[in-house]
């Protein structure tokens, strides 16, 4: 197997050694992007990345390889661009539970800012998941997700008007909407997927429209088992990961 570059760090755990192609031979990209990690966990959240030039001279490379090492920790939420600012070193993703509205992280409080509240028509597509006739009326309500003061989704939640009767006298945007409608989800199925959000939605959530994101599908039902529920959450992609738990916790050896 040809030598590894001497740029990279190969350990038992390492990037590298996981990327490592068939033919052994590692990108010199990846071997810049691997030592620009180093670099991050060195600088520590909110710091500059020194410019492209100054990465240049360190890794004798040239600048389209630092860009493409750049470009994708950008992707992967390890750095962050601002416009006429620099590259900054961005702080951990936050977790998302599976089939629930809170976004974990320590010291960041969750938040929703309301866009859109109407009543509809649910029409087929709806009707269907819902399982009412496609002239029932539904609630739809859209809302700005944040974590702090960052915008990191865009949530679009669409409601049985017979379920939740009263929900445009009592609605606030800031609390869970499980709280507001008194109704606990006995049950969700919930499908995740990668897509590019539309310009509508990359401007509700302040993100470049080229860059990935998370989407959910939910359907939700209550005790007697009848949908009452559609949400389509629409999250940053390098903001934001995913957790769930299957089963019991595995005991520690």
């Amino acid at each position: 197997m040809p030598a590894p570059s001497r740029h990279s760090r190969l350990s038992a755990d390492g990037p590298v050694l996981d990327g490592i192609p068939e033919h052994g031979r590692v990108p010199r990209y990846y071997a810049v992007k691997v030592e620009l990690l180093a670099v991050i966990a060195e600088l520590g959240e909110g710091a500059v990345l020194p410019t492209e030039r100054e990465l240049c001279e360190r890794f004798e490379v040239s600048r389209a390889t630092v860009r493409q090492a750049v470009g994708e920790l950008v992707l992967e939420g390890r750095l962050s661009r601002r416009q006429g600012s620099g590259t900054y070193i961005a702080g951990p993703k936050l977790v998302q539970p599976l089939a629930t509205e809170s976004r974990r992280r320590p010291g960041i409080r969750p938040g929703r800012r309301a866009i859109t509240l109407e009543r509809r028509v649910a029409g087929s597509a709806l009707g269907a998941d819902l399982q009412v006739p496609s002239d029932a009326e539904v609630f739809h309500l859209e809302r700005v997700l944040l974590a702090g003061e960052e915008r990191v989704g865009l949530e679009s939640t669409y409601l049985l008007a017979s379920r939740c009767p009263d929900l445009l006298d009592v609605f606030t945007p800031e609390q869970p909407l499980s709280e507001q409608l008194g109704v606990e989800p006995a049950g969700a199925e919930e499908r995740v997927e990668t897509v590019l959000a539309t310009p509508r939605e990359a401007l509700l959530i302040g993100t470049n429209p080229a860059l990935p994101m998370l989407l959910t599908h939910r359907i939700s039902w209550g005790p007697d088992g009848v949908p009452f529920e559609r949400v389509r959450s629409l999250y940053r992609g390098d903001r934001l990961s995913f957790t769930t738990r299957l089963g019991r916790a595995a005991a520690h050896r």
